[in-house]
């Protein structure tokens, strides 16, 4: 495999040094970098530029198989890697479902083919997501995908019995149950977020307790049963109060938040375009503060993309008929340094623990997520801090351009990402990898 040594890059936002990587793992960082690289070394001047441990997409949904018309895995996976992503989590909502080891499996060798990021398949908890039944989630975990993450995700695991079976049947293989909190009853019909911004427009609400509600019962359970529980993309105040109050108690429970949950509000839905419509919904101000507030004291241990690309039609659309989703594989990392890192709410280091190392050790990968260090794995993230830039939706390497920032100037830009030592970035454009379908 061939060598590359990253020169002048920052760790972490810190002093410049260098950085060797040497099939598949950092082999050396600082002065003995440049002194053990071959005459063959592939060398990348990226002067002053930070490096970071390769991110990890605790939440994507690439559509395939069944929904190619928005996306593919080869399309997905490659705009993860123009974000700095290495490893992404693969949502089950496909069409058929992830709900055996042969689909599991069948993700897994696409993201294999493709060669931009690892792609690791989450299983559906029911079979074919309709809440009766368990899936065989136990097949997918001994399958060569080695499933230990399961979600319903689109879909709430509404049945209380369901889902206390499938928190104690993951727990033989220490997997974790990751639930879209979203209490059916509550939200039919709902359009974005109930409250004063809805009642003006005249569009049925969604109400913050429709989430906290289903999360209060779910870290109940998931004491009682002493499993694990992820809940996805949190989006209220209350439900940070709730997050917050299980892991006092001491509950095995982590909590991601979406970038967009970060930064927009509910008075997007002014617009009535249905590129801010997006399930959960946009909140109030007040969430918006709540949450990153959350994010910066560890309360919220992760951010997940929640990337759900769609076609032109279901977006191109009166706000009633849009689908909703947003695409954000290529913007997370900007929308976290405009609302975290810029703001002074977390550093560097902050930065990686909630996109890299925390969902790498949620999702129980072992060569993710690890520090930059000499016998770690060569999954790196090269990002410039300083470029600003204005969102193109059409110019993103999604199949799919329902972005919620277009048009937005939003800073950094990833430079580079290496894949077990092997570049799939250089100078922000995706290079074509060995044994892709390109």
């Amino acid at each position: 495999m061939t060598s590359h040594l990253l020169t002048g890059v920052r760790p972490y936002g810190e002093d410049p040094t260098d950085i060797l990587l040497v099939d598949g793992a950092i082999a050396a960082v600082g002065p003995e970098a440049s002194a053990q690289a071959s005459q063959d070394t592939v060398r990348h001047d990226l002067e002053g530029l930070v490096a970071l441990p390769g991110l990890v997409d605790i939440h994507t949904h690439l559509r395939e198989p069944g929904g190619e018309s928005a996306e593919t895995v080869f399309t997905g996976t490659r705009a993860a890697a123009v974000g700095g992503y290495t490893a992404v989590f693969a949502m089950a909502n496909t069409t058929p479902v992830q709900d055996s080891a042969g689909v599991v499996e069948q993700v897994l060798r696409l993201g294999r083919e493709a060669g931009w990021v690892d792609v690791h398949p989450v299983g559906a908890v029911s079979a074919g997501l309709k809440g009766d039944r368990l899936s065989d989630m136990g097949a997918m975990a001994r399958s060569a995908a080695r499933v230990r993450v399961f979600s319903d995700d689109g879909r709430c695991v509404s049945d209380p019995v369901l889902m206390r079976r499938a928190l104690e049947y993951v727990k033989s293989f220490d997997g974790v149950i990751a639930q879209h909190a979203q209490d059916p009853r509550l939200t039919e019909g709902a359009q974005m977020h109930e409250g004063a911004v809805s009642a003006e427009l005249g569009l049925q609400g969604w109400p913050a307790v429709a989430e906290e509600s289903v999360i209060a019962r779910d870290v109940l359970l998931t004491e009682h049963v002493g499993s694990r529980l992820h809940v996805c993309h949190l989006s209220t105040a209350g439900s940070v109060d709730i997050i917050r109050w299980a892991k006092a108690r001491g509950i095995r429970v982590t909590a991601e938040v979406t970038p967009h949950h970060l930064l927009l509000t509910d008075e997007m839905a002014r617009t009535y375009s249905p590129l801010y419509k997006v399930n959960p919904p946009l909140r109030t101000s007040a969430d918006v503060e709540a949450l990153r507030q959350a994010l910066a004291d560890g309360t919220i241990d992760v951010v997940g993309t929640d990337h759900a690309p769609h076609p032109l039609e279901d977006k191109d659309c009166e706000w009633a008929a849009g689908a909703f989703g947003m695409t954000g594989l290529e913007t997370a990392l900007s929308v976290l340094i405009e609302t975290m890192v810029s703001t002074g709410r977390m550093g560097w280091r902050d930065l990686a623990r909630v996109m890299s190392a925390t969902p790498a050790r949620i999702g129980r990968l072992s060569d993710q997520g690890q520090d930059l260090e000499p016998g770690a794995a060569a999954n790196v993230t090269v990002v410039d801090p300083d470029v600003r830039r204005t969102v193109d939706g059409a110019a993103q390497w999604t199949s799919s351009d329902n972005t919620p920032y277009a048009g937005t100037e939003l800073p950094g830009q990833v430079r580079a990402t290496f894949l077990h030592g092997r570049p799939t970035v250089l100078d922000g454009v995706p290079v074509v990898a060995a044994g892709s379908r390109a």
